[in-house]
């Protein structure tokens, strides 16, 4: 059995999230069909996460298994030759027969867009919000998620996981354009709805209405009613995953 690492991205508008679902597509799904179809038999590919409906992924890794060797580059075209026009590959790697794009990723890197101006162009990428708001406040606000492990207070109610520790390694609100906020979090792993929470609880403290400590004690109910809301998912984008060079049967384990 011969296992690969998939790097891709998609454009989440029209999809009800990574992860297949009765409701409605998926690019799992979406993903899974184009592979039975190019490779002649069932194959189920898995994640290294599982983003939201309307969620983007400028890098998403997921892992498939093939009884023969594959010639990566001949499906990688093939692949984007008949996967919707809101899906693309970059690139085929072959691992170790137990490499898991979930279970092993070591890093997550994760971008929420936001603008105060109002934009044909970017209503789909990134969230207008036009009041004021205090991105130094923010950035220090930042540095104090950096001192937490359990981040309770930002995850959806009544999930399945076994434990709500996260190890964050970057937390900073960045200006790229003159119409363009971004702020960028980096974790080993990350809870659902997590980062728009912290997003929403964050722009709290930019507008005045919380206070440094008062993000403190956010964190330390441990109680999801204590935070901000949920940011809209269409501005959050997965970037980046990070995984040990060691899983990797050849040195090609980046993505250019």
């Amino acid at each position: 059995m011969h296992r690969y690492f998939i790097y891709l991205s998609y454009d989440g508008s029209g999809y009800c999230g990574w992860q297949v679902q009765p409701n409605g597509p998926s690019v799992q799904a979406a993903f899974e069909h184009a592979l039975s179809v190019l490779l002649r038999v069932a194959t189920p590919i898995t994640g290294a996460g599982r983003t939201d409906a309307g969620v983007h992924a400028k890098l998403m890794v997921a892992h498939f298994d093939a009884v023969k060797p594959i010639d990566s580059s001949w499906l990688t075209q093939k692949l984007n030759s008949i996967l919707p026009k809101d899906i693309a590959v970059y690139k085929m790697v072959e691992v170790q027969q137990d490499a898991h794009a979930r279970f092993d990723a070591l890093r997550r890197t994760y971008e929420y867009w936001m603008t105060p101006v109002k934009s044909p162009f970017n209503r789909h990428w990134a969230c207008r919000y036009y009041a004021p708001i205090d991105y130094d406040r923010m950035n220090e606000a930042c540095n104090i998620l950096m001192e937490y492990t359990d981040f309770t207070s930002f995850s959806k109610l009544h999930t399945d996981v076994k434990t709500n520790d996260c190890q964050i390694y970057k937390a900073e609100w960045t200006q790229r354009a003159d119409d363009l906020y971004v702020f960028t979090i980096q974790a080993n792993r990350f809870l659902r709805n997590m980062v728009r929470a912290i997003t929403g609880t964050l722009i709290e403290v930019g507008k005045g209405k919380l206070s440094y400590e008062g993000f403190r004690e956010v964190i330390e109910k441990k109680d999801r009613c204590a935070a901000g809301s949920s940011m809209p998912a269409h501005a959050l984008y997965l970037t980046g995953i990070e995984y040990d060079k060691a899983l990797f049967l050849s040195d090609d384990s980046s993505v250019d």
